[in-house]
C-alpha cells in the first residue's frame, strides 16, 4: 500500500488566512451590503475540490474564527458556513458535473439560504434590524464565484495541491 502525502496544504490556509483578512477589511458604509462572502467562497470551493481534507470540522472552527474577529454571537458564523459545507457536499458529485454557470446558479441558492438563515439569526439576536439587503452578497458572491473558482483552479494544478 502506498501512502500518499499531502502536498502544499499550507496554501489552502493560506487562502482561508486572506478571505477572513478579506471579510474584515473596511469598506465604505453604502458598500457594504455588497460585501461578497469571501471566506464561504474559499470554504466551497476547497470543499468542492477537496472534499476528504476540508469539511465540516474545517467550516466550523473558521465559523469560529470569523465569529471572533466579527464580534457577533459566538457560534453564528460558525452555523452558517457549516450549514454552507453539508450542503455542498451534499451536492458535491453533481456540481463537479455542471458547468460553470449552473455551479455560480447553485452557489447562488446555497449562499441565498446561508445568508436567510443569517438574517433570522440575527433578527433573533436582536443585533441588526431584519432587512432582505444581505441577499446582494449571495448575488456578488455568486457572480464572482466562476473567477475564483478559475484562479483557485490554477493555483491547485500549478502547486500541485492534493
Amino acid at each position: 500500500m502506498v501512502s500518499t502525502r499531502s502536498r502544499n496544504g499550507w496554501v489552502v490556509w493560506l487562502t482561508f488566512v486572506i478571505g477572513l483578512l478579506l471579510s474584515v477589511s473596511p469598506l465604505p458604509q453604502f458598500m457594504e451590503v455588497f460585501r461578497p462572502m469571501w471566506l464561504a467562497l474559499l470554504l466551497a470551493f476547497w470543499t468542492l475540490n477537496l472534499p476528504h481534507k476540508v469539511g465540516m470540522t474545517t467550516a466550523f472552527v473558521l465559523g469560529l474564527a470569523e465569529d471572533v474577529l466579527y464580534g457577533t454571537l459566538l457560534g453564528q458564523n460558525a452555523l452558517v458556513l457549516t450549514l454552507i459545507t453539508f450542503l455542498v457536499l451534499t451536492l458535491q458529485q453533481r456540481l463537479r458535473m455542471f458547468p460553470m454557470w449552473q455551479q455560480s446558479l447553485v452557489i447562488l441558492v446555497i449562499f441565498g439560504l446561508a445568508q436567510l438563515i443569517q438574517l433570522w439569526l440575527s433578527a433573533l439576536t436582536g443585533n441588526r434590524l431584519p432587512t432582505l439587503a444581505l441577499i446582494w452578497s449571495a448575488v456578488i458572491s455568486a457572480l464572482l464565484w466562476p473567477w475564483i473558482s478559475f484562479a483557485l483552479r490554477g493555483l491547485r494544478v500549478r502547486l500541485s495541491i492534493n
